[in-house]
């Protein structure tokens, strides 16, 4: 007989050279199981059927072959919304948290208009929504898969986003007050392409030209032609690019440039005030 206390030993072993082996193996116990982590702990000593080790045990192999947690269940938390996630889309990270975040304290209208590019599973858009209910909140999305995904979340959650397909601004008409996005930042050239999760995430969602800098420059370079005067726009990128990004936003015209650390001290979300 396996129980869940001895299930959970045995696939912390298996896992020991993931980076969190601990929480890959509760929340696969979880997701089958169907429980909370409290549960796991309360009952270690509750038996599993036949059927349930089977299925944990598949689940196990795969993510022992590196396929990321969030693709085995299905979801992923952000801004504590459960987003179902596919591998259509880039898996939502916790450092991008800190957008959300920064966009608390801007001195925004109480009815803005916002909008999140390249919102694959919409997590930037939905957490926003779920923080400002008055707000307009769009999403522009290229990819047809990750549109479907977004508006499914959004409607599962009863979030009114809407989700429109596109590349960048081109579905868009001017007049927003915050512009955010995590676009592609990634060298194709970089190692890390090779390494965890990303080996299994779209490179469209990764990998962009001109060093990783393409995509985050043409967002700077036409973001002023959709924000109203003193509105905003906010930008994830590597942890390298924070230099590269605030003189290009200072170099396009806007003002109170800075940046904003991720949870591991990184540079991770530049940003400015568009004056007009």
């Amino acid at each position: 007989m396996s129980t869940v206390g001895d299930w959970l030993a045995r696939a912390q072993a298996t896992l020991s050279e993931s980076e969190s082996p601990r929480a890959d193996a509760e929340l696969l116990l979880m997701h089958v199981l169907d429980v909370n982590r409290a549960w796991l702990y309360t009952w270690p000593e509750k038996a599993l059927t036949d059927s349930q080790r089977g299925e944990l045990d598949a689940l196990l192999a795969r993510r022992r072959e590196g396929h990321p947690v969030a693709h085995l269940t299905g979801v992923r938390e952000f801004w504590s919304l459960p987003l179902h996630v596919t591998p259509s889309t880039l898996i939502p990270r916790p450092d991008t948290e800190t957008l959300i975040e920064w966009v608390l304290d801007l001195p925004l209208p109480a009815a803005a208009r916002a909008v999140d590019l390249g919102t694959g599973t919409g997590a930037i858009a939905l957490a926003l929504k779920s923080e400002h209910p008055q707000w307009q909140v769009d999403a522009v999305e290229f990819n047809a898969e990750a549109v479907a995904l977004a508006t499914d979340n959004a409607r599962r959650l009863t979030l009114d986003v809407k989700v429109m397909q596109g590349s960048w601004y081109e579905p868009l008409l001017p007049g927003y007050d915050l512009i955010v996005s995590n676009p592609p930042y990634i060298d194709p050239d970089d190692h890390h392409l090779n390494e965890g999760d990303v080996r299994f995430e779209p490179a469209s969602a990764l990998v962009a030209e001109a060093s990783g800098m393409a995509d985050l420059l043409h967002i700077i370079d036409h973001a002023p032609d959709y924000l109203t005067p003193g509105g905003w726009l906010l930008l994830e990128h590597g942890y390298d690019q924070a230099s590269q990004v605030c003189d290009y936003l200072r170099q396009r015209g806007f003002d109170q440039v800075e940046n904003r650390r991720d949870l591991g001290g990184n540079p991770r979300i530049s940003g400015g005030c568009w004056r007009g």
